[in-house]
């Protein structure tokens, strides 16, 4: 990936991981953390958490939807949905790194971010993950744009190798060591 851009992103989630600082604890070296809050009553205390976490192992930490939250946590960035995106032009230059959403052809060729989220791409157990597409047509959607693009979606130690060669990875459950 291009600097200052991670290999791979961990998403967090309320419900399939509350406890997201004891997963950027055992997160690789080269990986950042994308923390969603979902507009939970303990984000500002959990952003501040998984701040201290990631400065402590020298990952980025990008806050989704909430640029007021990344300025105040000093994370690195913002995460922006698809149906938001086009508000990142009014913070480029405030933070190091803006990604955003993606589930279409279209939605990547309007995206006006540092690199795209691009979901689904695996059998995914979100509740909001869409068909799959698979590696072949994901492979065929990366190769038509010079964009920065991450898999999301079902990306896990069994289906990261699939696309790790054209691609970044992004995932949820992924990232957590049963």
């Amino acid at each position: 990936m291009p600097y200052p851009l991670p290999g791979a992103f961990f998403l967090t989630d309320p419900q399939r991981t509350p406890d997201p600082v004891s997963v950027v604890n055992t997160l690789p070296n080269g990986t950042g953390v994308i923390y969603r809050h979902f507009g939970s009553t303990d984000r500002k205390e959990t952003a501040k958490a998984l701040r201290a976490a990631t400065y402590r192992k020298g990952i980025a930490l990008l806050i989704a939807n909430d640029p007021d939250l990344a300025i105040a946590t000093k994370a690195d960035g913002v995460h922006w949905p698809e149906a938001r995106a086009q508000l990142a032009r009014k913070w480029q230059g405030r933070f190091l790194i803006q990604t955003q959403s993606a589930h279409s052809r279209r939605a990547i060729a309007a995206a006006v971010c540092d690199a795209i989220l691009f979901s689904t791409v695996f059998p995914s157990n979100s509740a909001s993950a869409g068909a799959s597409m698979g590696p072949v047509r994901f492979r065929r959607l990366v190769m038509r744009t010079e964009k920065t693009v991450y898999a999301l979606g079902g990306v896990n130690a069994e289906t990261a190798a699939r696309v790790s060669g054209f691609a970044g990875l992004a995932a949820i459950e992924g990232f957590i060591c049963t």
